[in-house]
């Protein structure tokens, strides 16, 4: 069975980290593109970086661009989302995804269930 499993979100105070962790079963990361997706209370599902098949490209929503960084380890069948200096809006069920390189949900064909991340302030 293909599928994405996140781990690592969880609690933290403002200004903490957080290293979310995407693991691939049953699905081969090395010529798909990752992206982070998040969900807050009452919003849209929106973007939040995404890193090309080879690792080379990154991108990232503007919110973000400083505190986040997102990497993967192609051997490990893994992707990582490192969150650093953490703000209550940054609170948000976290999603991965696996497909093409873009900040367009619908380019992303596999999605794990997500992960909770809560920042207190």
């Amino acid at each position: 069975q293909v599928q994405l499993v996140e781990s690592g979100g969880g609690s933290v105070q403002a200004g903490g980290q957080l290293r979310l962790s995407c693991a691939a079963s049953g699905h081969t990361f090395s010529h798909s593109a990752m992206g982070w997706f998040r969900q807050a209370p009452g919003k849209e599902r929106e973007f939040v970086a995404a890193i090309h098949w080879s690792g080379g490209m990154t991108y990232y929503t503007n919110s973000v661009k400083g505190r986040f960084t997102i990497s993967r380890a192609s051997d490990e069948n893994r992707g990582y989302l490192q969150m650093n200096s953490l703000q209550p809006d940054d609170t948000a069920v976290y999603y991965c995804a696996a497909g093409s390189y873009t900040d367009y949900q619908g380019a992303y064909e596999l999605w794990g269930r997500g992960t909770q991340v809560t920042v207190a302030s």
